[in-house]
């Protein structure tokens, strides 16, 4: 293989912009992974831990829609960024400064507003830059892998070891860092997508017209509606679990932070096959059946840690198997709004879904736990985590196959079935 041909300009973009997302969970994580490090030292209850996480959520998904709007309108991505690089390492040693719980909460919820956006400005660069074969692959790792690889499965590791060794508020300093790193790729090696390469991107598409979709027309589309509704629950479902379950583990049922950190280093690992697992899946028996039967597989995770009182090594696989429901985001979020709508509309249809769960889910669901939580017990977050992915199973049920095999083979089918009636009338 020719290496000049290896490390192209679309394989040297995915591997920049695929580091910086991953950079961009892990430092979204290390504000939950720490927390069972740094609550004593700020004086946290749990309603305070589930603002932390669900704060930084309806910034994250204010962002996404204001800010990526933003740059479509003035037709600009590579200042923006280097712009949100810059900010959110610097909001991760902010957070490390932090003196007091107010403060915390403000240098997460900043980070978050632009840590948002990262993902849609991210695509709109790669969808320029992609080979129309590999554009699907390329969506894929970027928005998955390499954030389940560094944000889900490196983040637990290295921020409880080096806050065991060094204190947690080293740990953000450290974390901060990396940010900056891939600042410099993005200066010296990212180039700024050509005006022309954009204008036929927003004319392309399947079904594209010149018509304008509104919201209500959006959300009219019974696939659209139903993947925000499965987006509010399933996002629930993966906030609350990084949000509580590190507390829940280290504080109810009392173990050591190292077992902790492997814990919820399989749910990383889980994350980042499921990327790949989850989406061939749904292409060989439809999308439909896989959303339902991966998003029911996501109450194991928090059903494992409440009751299964086997060996830990059989608790990290159950919790493994329980959170290859990840895999599902791809789908719902990216894949069946392609599939659905013209893509000329697809973006916006992806925001729409990201943002009703991060602000429904991320930050209405992941709040009210965390006040139930005080009220009651650690144990009715993970309860309502449990019941959130069962919801979004049953929600599944009533989507419409997109899946290009299985609706050629269904429009076959229909054929065939036609030609018989006609012939035998």
């Amino acid at each position: 293989m020719n290496v000049k041909s290896v490390w192209s300009y679309e394989n040297r973009l995915l591997v920049i912009l695929g580091l910086a997302f991953g950079i961009c969970y892990f430092d979204r994580n290390a504000g939950t992974i720490l927390v069972p490090l740094m609550e004593r030292d700020l004086q946290l209850n749990n309603t305070q831990v589930g603002f932390l996480g669900s704060g930084l959520s309806i910034t994250w998904a204010l962002g996404a829609y204001l800010i990526a709007r933003w740059s479509d309108a003035i037709g600009v991505r590579k200042p923006f960024l280097i712009a949100f690089l810059l900010i959110f390492s610097l909001c991760s040693f902010i957070s490390g400064l932090a003196p007091n719980f107010a403060v915390l909460l403000a240098s997460r919820m900043v980070m978050g507003a632009v840590e948002g956006p990262f993902l849609p400005v991210c695509l709109a660069i790669m969808a320029l830059e992609s080979s129309e074969r590999r554009r699907g692959v390329n969506f894929g790792l970027m928005q998955n892998f390499f954030a389940s690889v560094l944000g889900q499965s490196l983040a637990p590791l290295v921020l409880v070891a080096l806050a065991d060794r060094f204190g947690w508020r080293p740990a953000f300093y450290v974390a901060g860092v990396p940010g900056l790193l891939v600042l410099l790729a993005v200066v010296f090696w990212v180039r700024e997508p050509g005006k022309a390469a954009q204008a036929n991107v927003d004319t392309a598409g399947l079904g594209g017209t010149g018509a304008r979709m509104g919201l209500l027309a959006m959300v009219s589309v019974r696939n659209i509606a139903l993947c925000c509704a499965i987006s509010l629950f399933m996002v629930a479902w993966l906030v609350l679990g990084w949000t509580f379950l590190p507390k829940f583990f280290t504080d109810y049922r009392h173990f050591s932070p190292s077992l902790m950190s492997y814990l919820m280093t399989s749910l990383g690992v889980a994350s980042a096959l499921s990327a790949f697992a989850v989406p061939a899946i749904s292409d060989r028996v439809g999308r439909r059946p896989a959303m339902i039967a991966f998003c029911l597989i996501g109450a194991l995770s928090p059903l494992a840690a409440l009751y299964f009182d086997g060996p830990a090594i059989a608790l990290g696989a159950l919790m493994f198997l329980g959170w290859m429901a990840c895999g599902t985001f791809p789908l719902f979020m990216g894949v069946i709004p392609n599939e659905t709508i013209s893509r000329r509309y697809a973006a916006t249809a992806m925001g729409l879904v990201v943002c009703v769960g991060e602000v429904a889910g991320g930050f209405g669901i992941n709040s009210v736990a965390g006040v139930l939580a005080d009220r009651f017990a650690l144990t009715t977050p993970v309860l309502i985590q449990a019941a959130c992915a069962l919801v979004g199973g049953a929600l599944c049920v009533l989507l419409i196959e997109t899946a290009p095999a299985r609706v050629r083979a269904a429009a076959a089918d229909r054929l065939a079935a036609e030609a018989l009636r006609r012939e035998a009338g």
